[in-house]
């Protein structure tokens, strides 16, 4: 059943867009109320859709640091928030930066010192300054540390820090610390000073000839990602991710506005990313297809003229001994006994029950009490969004447990848990997914059993290795697809259901591993 969607409600009365959204009910004692209302104070629908993205990705990040419980803030994570508070400085002053006054960079290193202590108080009389009188830079630094603290609630409440003291002043620190670094470029740009990643445009002007201007409105790369994602409403995480492609790019162009963007400036950006070292599957899949759909998103709403990205890419195409491949028997059998011996949940039941359904790790890692349970009288996994993102609408489904892993006790690890996730211990991260801290682990478990091969993924190759099982005995290739979570091959193929009996039948055919040692003793040779 399609899944309903978020998405900007308007007020009957006002005319005022809002998001609406239910809060689910793990959170609401914490939240305090069942459904979250943020007004987007404004009555125009499009611009409604983009505001609504945004909100919609900060209320879930909000949420799923609430999942993970009341912490504290360290230094790292405040100043990696900070990063927002550096950028959008830098953005509002950038074309004119002398115009940035609100901040005093002579005392702005000064935000948050602890008072003198005794001693420097006793050096200071000795040399007659009286530490204690008021100087008009005090006020100067009580009235930027305020605007720090200030800002700071806004951070913490929106990715679900407590807000106590401490948290409270780590968070402003950072964000002092942030628009100090920002006002310093600022001050070297209002002199005509060189910055690296600050060049200055390269205009050519002939004598007599007016500047071209860019048609239309200025459009700028964040409003087109924002208009996208409006559309298609991506995963948080995806939003993020694509956002710091664009500022990579914005810093190595030196402006924002996408009219001015050209093939070339593209293909010099793909030469410097390899020349950095990165990829091509990397520059190809993360880099350049994210501005290729925004700028095509653009070009379908007209609001640039072409897609500059079009026809700009790089030969992915996997070179002979770097193709992943699947786990041997032999492999599969190093890892599940060591994993049988382990005490730690995710390296006792990760590798088994990736190895028994072909689930991604990151949808192995959300699992939830909640979700495995009998239908139709067969023990089930059910991998709903409502437990964390997914891939595709595809990866959404249901994957019975195969009779391997019930016999090696993971129903009794499942009722031993009483709510909530099955691996309870790997700390979710912003977006609220516990597979990236998942697939760390499993990586490094694997590796240290001897497994080094490259075309060995530690934590996929268990879905290449189900691909490979389902062909050898036979599995009808639609309910394969089904139990992986592959797209359909054709319109047909998404015609129907798939019955809870016939997914069973089908991954049953996939023989159990014999983990038994299989030397022959010289008795058995008798």
């Amino acid at each position: 059943m399609p899944l309903a969607m978020s998405r900007p409600w308007k007020h009957p009365k006002t005319g005022i867009y809002q998001l609406r959204k239910v809060v689910p009910e793990e959170l609401r004692k914490i939240v305090g109320k069942r459904e979250e209302k943020v007004s987007l104070q404004t009555r125009d629908p499009a611009e409604a859709k983009v505001r609504h993205a945004k909100a919609l990705a900060e209320l879930e990040a909000r949420w799923a640091n609430l999942r993970a419980g009341p912490k504290p803030l360290t230094e790292r994570e405040a100043h990696q928030l900070a990063i927002v508070s550096y950028d959008r400085w830098l953005e509002q002053y950038r074309d004119n930066p002398s115009q940035q006054t609100n901040w005093d960079i002579g005392v702005g290193h000064r935000l948050f010192c602890p008072p003198p202590t005794r001693e420097e108080k006793g050096a200071a009389r000795a040399q007659s300054v009286d530490l204690c009188s008021p100087e008009p830079e005090l006020y100067t630094i009580a009235r930027m540390e305020q605007a720090c603290l200030e800002a700071a609630d806004g951070y913490l409440s929106a990715h679900g820090f407590s807000d106590d003291w401490q948290n409270r002043r780590t968070m402003a620190r950072a964000i002092g610390a942030a628009i100090q670094r920002a006002s310093l470029v600022l001050a070297k740009l209002a002199k005509g000073e060189t910055v690296p990643g600050f060049p200055f445009p390269n205009l050519s002007v002939s004598r007599g000839a007016s500047v071209a201007r860019s048609p239309g409105r200025a459009v700028t790369f964040q409003d087109l990602l924002d208009g996208w994602a409006a559309e298609r409403r991506p995963v948080a995480k995806t939003v993020y991710e694509w956002s710091r492609v664009i500022r990579e790019l914005e810093k190595y162009l030196g402006h924002t506005d996408v009219h001015r963007l050209t093939a070339e400036n593209l293909v010099d950006w793909k030469r410097a990313l390899v020349a950095a070292g990165l990829r091509a599957k990397t520059i190809q899949g993360s880099k350049l297809s994210p501005v290729r759909a925004i700028l095509q998103w653009g070009l379908q709403n007209k609001l640039v003229s072409s897609n500059a990205a079009e026809g700009v890419s790089l030969d992915v195409k996997a070179k002979q001994g770097e193709r992943k491949r699947s786990f041997t028997d032999e492999e599969a059998k190093i890892i599940l006994r060591a994993a049988r011996s382990e005490n730690d949940p995710v390296k006792r039941w990760v590798p088994w029950v990736g190895a028994y359904t072909g689930a991604r790790l990151s949808e192995i890692c959300q699992l939830r009490r909640e979700d495995v349970l009998k239908v139709e009288d067969i023990w089930c996994m059910k991998l709903v969004p409502e437990a964390g993102s997914l891939k595709t609408s595809g990866s959404e489904r249901v994957v019975p447990v195969h009779p391997a892993l019930i016999e090696s006790g993971f129903l009794n690890f499942v009722v031993g848990i009483k709510a909530g996730p099955l691996f309870a211990a790997l700390s979710p991260d912003k977006f609220g997914k516990r597979g990236g801290n998942g697939t760390k682990m499993i990586g490094r478990f694997v590796r240290q059993l001897g497994l080094k091969d490259p075309r060995l993924s530690p934590s996929h190759s268990w879905r290449h290795r189900i691909k490979t099982l389902g062909r050898k005995h036979g599995l009808a290739q639609d309910i394969l697809n089904a139990i992986t979570g592959h797209g359909s091959k054709s319109v047909a193929d998404s015609y129907g259901e798939f019955p809870v009996e016939a997914l069973y039948r089908e991954l049953c055919k996939i023989p159990a591993l014999q983990l038994q040692d299989s030397k022959i003793t010289e008795a058995d040779e008798n």
